[in-house]
């Protein structure tokens, strides 16, 4: 990422540009295709000398899209798509094939887990699911046909800080690639690709976008896997559309402050909650910083809570299946993101009816805790 600080990299990582019109921001190249002067230019571009052809195979905002987050993340390249599971399936795909295993965490993203699955599991591609928190339960998984470990830095929805330097250890000792989701902890936390994992993925419509406002994901991490990643969003028609791209650059220009301030609000709600004895159990990485590490909290209500009454008393609080907005918001991972799990298994890893996700917003820390205690009251 150079010698400069995270705030400043977000802003002026790009060298200055080489168009013939220079403006402050760069333009929103909102077209299908681009155009040549004659068949010569167009047989340059097939020989390497051109940049664009047709945009859902490249186009300037989803080129920088793609690089800005790959520099934040430390990594050499990096590829925008259409949301997050799409850059998940084209990290994926760029490492395995059909007949190929892959070793996940069991505690990942419902999406995720259904798709690696479920629709995975049609094209010949077997995953087992097993706990991270010991890595000599991992390493039991690990088959001969095993190409992939496939973890996330911060879990959904419980939160589990993943132990990275022990995941890299155990995939280069048995010559595996490794993805792993960074969309809850961001760059601004995390930066797994400089520890030694191969891909890193991001569902860059929470954090990165920041303002519930887009739809993209982002992959990045070594080259010749982001290459492999990069044909297969053009050829299975994965692309981001270049203005959800321009928008989504625009907020992450603002991520180093949004997560600042976000993360310390939700340090300071976990450790409100953490005191009220109608909240069973709080979920929150509290031990890695002191300022609050990531924007997510997580809770287990008593069984004394009226849980649709508690939803219906958060006032401006919404109920939102998604995350990462400025605004504070909260979602039930048991009928939304988690849905798609087997009973038995949302059982195992603990996410019951009681279990609320907390997305932390940048309001006043003050008015987000009195808004879940006076829910708490109101609905027991």
């Amino acid at each position: 990422m150079g010698n400069r600080f995270f705030e400043t990299e977000i802003l002026h990582g790009k060298n200055k540009s080489n168009r013939k019109i220079v403006s402050k921001v760069t333009p929103i190249y909102q077209t299908s295709a681009f155009v040549f002067k004659d068949l010569d230019e167009l047989e340059g571009f097939y020989q390497g000398n051109g940049q664009y052809l047709y945009s859902r195979t490249g186009n300037p905002n989803t080129d920088e899209l793609g690089e800005a987050v790959a520099r934040l993340e430390g990594a050499p390249a990096g590829v925008a798509a259409s949301s997050g599971l799409s850059a998940i399936l084209a990290g994926v795909l760029a490492v395995v094939k059909n007949g190929d295993h892959i070793v996940a965490a069991d505690d990942v993203y419902g999406g995720s887990f259904h798709m690696l699955k479920e629709e995975l599991s049609q094209f010949g591609i077997e995953t087992s699911f097993v706990s991270f928190n010991n890595l000599d339960d991992v390493e039991k998984e690990i088959k001969e046909n095993t190409k992939l470990l496939y973890t996330e830095s911060i879990t959904n929805p419980l939160l589990r800080v993943e132990n990275l330097e022990g995941v890299v250890q155990l995939a280069r000792k048995h010559q595996l690639n490794t993805i792993v989701d960074n969309t809850f902890a961001t760059p601004y936390h995390c930066r797994p690709y400089p520890m030694g994992i191969d891909l890193v993925v991001h569902s860059a419509t929470k954090y990165i976008g920041g303002h519930s406002d887009v739809t993209a994901g982002v992959l990045t991490g070594r080259a010749d896997l982001i290459d492999r990643a990069r044909n297969k969003i053009v050829n299975l028609g994965a692309n981001v559309s270049p203005f959800e791209a321009w928008l989504t650059c625009r907020g992450l220009k603002t991520l180093a402050l949004r997560m600042k301030a976000q993360s310390t609000n939700a340090k300071k709600l976990a450790e409100a909650l953490q005191q009220n004895r109608f909240v069973e159990k709080v979920y929150y990485p509290f031990q890695k910083e002191e300022e609050g590490y990531g924007a997510m909290v997580t809770i287990e209500l008593a069984k004394a809570v009226d849980m649709n009454q508690f939803f219906r008393s958060l006032s401006w609080i919404k109920i939102a299946p998604t995350l990462a907005g400025v605004e504070t918001t909260v979602s039930h991972p048991l009928t939304t993101s988690h849905r798609a799990l087997p009973p038995e298994a949302n059982e195992a890893l603990g996410i019951t009816k009681e279990v609320v996700r907390i997305s932390v917003g940048i309001e006043h820390a003050e008015d987000i805790i009195s808004q879940f205690e006076q829910a708490i009251e109101k609905s027991l």
